[in-house]
């Protein structure tokens, strides 16, 4: 009769001591993990310290469009135009002249559309007001607003720009989304990249 009371006794007390051994180690104080993390801990250093927003810029313009249903912010155009307003040459009169934009736009290289038809001055720019781009027959597009004109021809890019998988932030996460403009990164009349090596390529010796 004493075996079984002593293996019931055994199936009872065995389970507590684990629970009492596991909660003693648990807050009996530091343990070799924690002494671990504690030695990989870097104490802050106040002076390295950065801001967890950057400054939004001051050139900016909010966008016609909207992401996720908010706002956001690009970059502006007109500002970076050495020669803009076109107006203070063109009367927005047709240009007679042969080869008026080869001799006043000379370093100016159109690059854009296809080889069969590529684009030309007014495909992008309004005859009717030179300041301005071309948005079908009645509406023109504000510089600043570009994305809209590339949009016409580039609506994937310009869908992927608007949700923000193409192109760049310039601010951080955090704070208003402010993001760059077509023109930003690409040449509006040769907007194709030149094929470039990676950075972490290593070149094939010869």
């Amino acid at each position: 009769m004493e075996k079984p009371i002593i293996k019931k006794s055994l199936f009872y007390i065995f389970p507590g001591l684990l629970i009492f051994f596991y909660a003693l180690a648990a807050f009996s104080g530091e343990n070799e993990g924690t002494r671990n993390i504690k030695k990989a801990i870097v104490k802050l250093n106040k002076a390295q310290q950065v801001k967890a927003v950057i400054p939004v810029p001051k050139n900016i313009v909010r966008a016609n469009v909207k992401y996720q249903g908010g706002v956001f912010f690009t970059e502006t155009r007109k500002d970076k135009i050495k020669r803009f307003r076109c107006s203070s040459c063109h009367n927005n009169k047709k240009v007679s002249i042969q080869n008026a934009a080869a001799i006043a736009h000379a370093d100016i290289k159109v690059v854009h559309g296809g080889k069969d038809k590529p684009l030309s001055c007014y495909t992008c720019h309004s005859q009717e007001d030179r300041d301005f781009l071309v948005a079908g027959k009645e509406s023109k597009i504000d510089l600043d607003h570009v994305y809209d004109m590339c949009g016409q021809c580039h609506f994937r890019q310009k869908r992927d720009w608007i949700g923000g998988a193409h192109g760049k932030r310039v601010a951080y996460w955090a704070g208003e989304r402010v993001v760059k403009n077509c023109t930003s990164c690409h040449n509006p009349h040769s907007p194709r990249f030149e094929k470039r090596w990676p950075k972490t390529y290593s070149v094939p010796q010869k």
